[in-house]
């Protein structure tokens, strides 16, 4: 996935309101930026901070950047835009670039399931069991290289694991993809810690046949792309 306009980049003064925060640019101008991520972003939205923003236009547009990178010490980066693991597992879903899922050569993003959810993507390829695969966002990092998940209290991510194991229970393949969308990791872990019910339900949707699968990206200035596979553990 490659950024539409090249990144501009700034220092982060605050972020606020979830969705906004200020940024001043190497100009020295101060700008209102879209933070397009809800969660607790811990360790990734201090004050100070080198970020990089994205020039964003077209109509219905009220501010003028959006927040895409923040930079972390040893050259790494992480991506701050939860969307964009989407945007990536569908390009490499397209391109049959996920080994665990390249035998499927259609690809169904957000299809109903269960009693009252949405799957990010459907897969099918005759001869092969439906595999529903539901993608997280990954950016937490607190010790060594472990990347963690969630950062925050999710019940709708706890809702997810139940239902892709109801799916297993039906018969189908379910997978729980966990994109890490940062540079220093290279293994992901569940934090238990900041959220039990999610661990349990990660512990509990393991044993009924869900596969938890976790990728790392390829960051740069120009795009993300889904990187190599890295194991993934329950909780600490």
């Amino acid at each position: 996935m490659r950024f539409a306009s090249p990144l501009v980049p700034a220092r982060l003064i605050r972020r606020y309101k979830r969705f906004l925060a200020d940024a001043a640019l190497e100009s020295g101008q101060v700008v209102s930026v879209h933070c397009p991520n809800p969660g607790a972003m811990l360790g990734l939205a201090e004050p100070g901070m080198r970020i990089w923003l994205e020039p964003v236009q077209g109509a219905g547009r009220k501010l003028p950047f959006g927040w895409r990178l923040v930079e972390l010490g040893g050259g790494h980066l992480a991506g701050i835009d939860t969307a964009v693991p989407n945007r990536v597992v569908k390009e490499a879903l397209a391109a049959r670039a996920i080994p665990a899922l390249a035998g499927y050569g259609t690809v169904l993003p957000e299809q109903r399931y269960a009693t009252r959810s949405r799957v990010d993507f459907l897969l099918r390829e005759p001869g092969l069991p439906d595999a529903y695969v539901e993608v997280k966002n990954v950016h937490l990092r607190r010790s060594g290289d472990w990347a963690e998940f969630p950062d925050c209290v999710t019940r709708r991510g706890a809702r997810h694991l139940a239902d892709l194991a109801a799916m297993v229970a039906a018969g189908h393949r379910a997978v729980m993809l966990y994109v890490v969308q940062r540079t220093d990791c290279a293994r992901l872990r569940m934090a238990a810690d900041l959220d039990p019910d999610y661990a349990r339900g990660f512990a509990e949707a393991r044993h009924r046949g869900v596969e938890m699968r976790s990728c790392d990206t390829r960051i740069g200035l120009d795009g993300v792309h889904l990187g190599v596979d890295l194991p993934v553990f329950g909780d600490s």
